[in-house]
């Protein structure tokens, strides 16, 4: 589905995206530097590359540079000589990431009583909806696409796994307060590497302990950098690890060391086909016939990696208020008590350490029962 996706991107919009050697979706004719030196800047001058923009995030002790490939350079061989020319440099492609699953229209919902006290987590994806009866309660803030909102179906449906709450459908910390950031914008070229890290950036501002990021894509330098500050503070990074199929390579971020990986399994507790399996996958949770919430209103039933991550998420949450490396780590084994270990015994590349999250999951008749009393 990702690929199909991704060759559709391409396909349309070639004025903005291209393909990378590998194939994957990179913004077209930009380079990002990660904390460049002076001479790293120097040497890109050298070699025609114009400096597009640059940011600093000093919560994640990053500084960016984007640089933009000349017409007549390929962005591939610009990046190559700017290496060859820099050895130390850290610079990549500006890669685009896309979400893990799918909503279908239908009637579908969750059930769980919720922890109680304050709660935050957060949420990097497409626009939410917070207009919809399940999230019109949540607290919090939202970031990105200069203060405007644009919900969108994929953000609105992992936004309803984590703090959803109406007649009959609760998410996983359905009294959390919500700070969700908008990587996407409605713009065909959303979703790049430098927006996930920029938001992550903030989601450190704000003191988020506990961050669902339901979008994959491949490894990526700034990225990566990105993701282990926000470990090294004892947030605790939340993926899916994506519906590409169990013999794809790895995908990002949860394949970078200190995510936490999620799959989906089905209601018979079969791991979902597309599912990506390898050391990346930590937990397993409900990830097929999975009740959301539909930007616009109504409900709809879910499909994929994405929408088992938020699941894991929302209990967490619970466990993990503020920052801290060691607490990160005891809220991640305490899910081990009540996990159902599945496939070969102990942690294994297909089911992880087990099956979290189960009772959350309600299938479409269970929710117009609930909503009809």
């Amino acid at each position: 589905m990702r690929l199909s996706t991704v060759r559709e991107l391409l396909a349309r919009h070639r004025d903005l995206v291209e393909a990378d050697p590998a194939g994957e979706p990179i913004r077209r004719q930009e380079l990002v530097l990660v904390s460049p030196s002076h001479a790293a800047l120097a040497a890109a001058a050298e070699l025609g590359l114009a400096r597009l923009r640059e940011e600093a995030w000093p919560e994640l002790d990053l500084r960016e540079v984007v640089l933009r490939v000349p017409a007549g350079l390929d962005t591939a061989q610009a990046l190559a000589r700017l290496r060859a020319a820099q050895p130390g440099l850290q610079a990549d492609f500006n890669h685009l990431y896309s979400r893990s699953g799918e909503v279908a229209a239908a009637a579908a919902a969750a059930q769980r009583g919720a922890q109680p006290g304050p709660l935050r987590v957060g949420l990097v994806d497409g626009g939410v909806d917070r207009r919809h009866a399940a999230l019109r309660h949540a607290a919090g803030a939202s970031f990105g696409c200069d203060g405007r909102a644009l919900p969108s179906e994929h953000g609105t449906a992992v936004a309803s796994l984590l703090v959803g709450h109406d007649r009959g459908f609760a998410g996983a910390a359905s009294k959390a307060e919500l700070f969700a950031a908008d990587v996407y914008c409605e713009q065909p070229d959303g979703g790049s590497a430098e927006e996930v890290v920029r938001a992550l950036a903030w989601m450190a501002r704000e003191r988020v302990a506990v961050v669902n990021i339901s979008l994959v894509g491949p490894q990526n330098r700034l990225l990566e950098q990105g993701v282990a500050a926000l470990v090294k503070r004892g947030h605790l990074l939340v993926a899916a690890v994506g519906n590409d199929g169990p013999a794809a390579p790895p995908l990002y971020p949860a394949s970078y060391a200190g995510v936490v990986g999620v799959t989906g399994v089905s209601p018979g507790r079969r791991v979902l086909p597309e599912a990506a399996q390898g050391p990346q996958v930590m937990w397993s949770a409900p990830g097929a016939d999975v009740a959301v919430a539909r930007s616009g209103g109504g409900y709809g039933i879910a499909r994929g990696t994405s929408f088992a991550a938020p699941l894991v998420a929302g209990l967490l949450a619970a466990e993990l208020r503020a920052p801290d490396v060691a607490a990160a780590a005891a809220a991640v084994d305490k899910l081990a008590t009540g996990a159902v270990d599945l496939g070969a015994p102990g942690r294994d590349p297909v089911y992880g350490r087990g099956l979290v999250a189960e009772e959350l999951r309600v299938v479409p008749e269970q929710l117009q029962q609930r909503q009809a009393r």
